[in-house]
């Protein structure tokens, strides 16, 4: 039995969904409310040690870390392949994945909170601000996280993530002019990892990002009009409609100062 823990506005969690309904797996979710910081409550950290979602439990073992889940799933169920045979292929395909772990998400996370769901937290009590980020283990995180809700768009952190973001339109761009996936010629991993950064965008009203980017944008395309697509990010995101909400109208307050940053103001 395959049991998930996670949550419907998680990238990282969307992920493993899209994977697992590519492989038209049958699966139980538990939901992990993290704007409550659910996450971070014992017997959840007995599954996960980070206090993250997603978590994958198969027959009593936990399984973390989206990528690696993606791959363990692969490995575990190979009828339906989602990493390339072509050697060249596959070793593209996790240079893609890498990123998201070594530098996207975090952008990912810095856009989100800055620009939306820091409006979670604003609406608690200074303490019960302070105590959720108090559970966050990493000090360096923590802060970043402190930041993030008291200024938003103007922390710090912000044109950085931006400038992030546009690497990685401009990268997508130039692979996607001579491949019809992100790996070469089968959808993969790497897609699959990717879609639902690019559809965080999307919510936040950042799609202009890649107006002048038409084989990101064709890609995009192709990568929703999956069914898998439709089961693991879309119905997802319209089941939290708050989220949906906030995510849309802030990202549309937002996009003034975040066209000033991309004009260099």
């Amino acid at each position: 039995m395959l049991e998930l823990y996670h949550n419907e506005t998680s990238v990282c969690a969307a992920k493993v969904r899209f994977a697992l309904e590519e492989k038209g797996l049958e699966w139980t979710g538990r939901h992990v409310d993290i704007f409550a910081g659910e996450q971070h409550r014992p017997e959840y950290r007995r599954l996960n040690p980070l206090g993250v979602v997603p978590t994958l439990v198969r027959d009593g073992t936990s399984f973390i870390e989206s990528n690696i889940i993606n791959e363990y799933l692969d490995d575990a169920f190979p009828e339906v392949r989602l990493r390339p045979a072509d050697p060249s292929e596959r070793a593209r395909m996790r240079l893609w994945t890498k990123q998201l772990d070594d530098s996207v998400h975090h952008a990912a996370a810095v856009l989100s909170y800055s620009i939306a769901y820091r409006f979670f937290q604003l609406s608690k009590t200074p303490q019960e601000i302070e105590a959720l980020l108090m559970g966050i283990n990493d000090p360096e995180r923590r802060e970043r996280n402190r930041d993030l809700i008291e200024r938003g768009v103007e922390s710090r952190f912000f044109a950085g993530a931006l400038r992030r973001f546009q690497k990685l339109l401009a990268d997508m761009e130039t692979t996607l002019a001579r491949k019809e996936w992100l790996s070469g010629q089968s959808f993969s991993l790497a897609d699959i990892g990717l879609a639902p950064y690019i559809a965080r965008l999307e919510r936040l009203q950042l799609s202009p990002l890649w107006d002048e980017r038409p084989n990101v944008a064709g890609w995009f395309e192709r990568t929703r009009s999956r069914p898998a697509y439709r089961r693991a990010v879309s119905d997802y995101y319209d089941r939290a409609p708050q989220a949906k909400q906030l995510l849309e109208e802030k990202g549309t307050e937002s996009w003034p100062r975040v066209k000033a940053f991309l004009n260099g103001s």
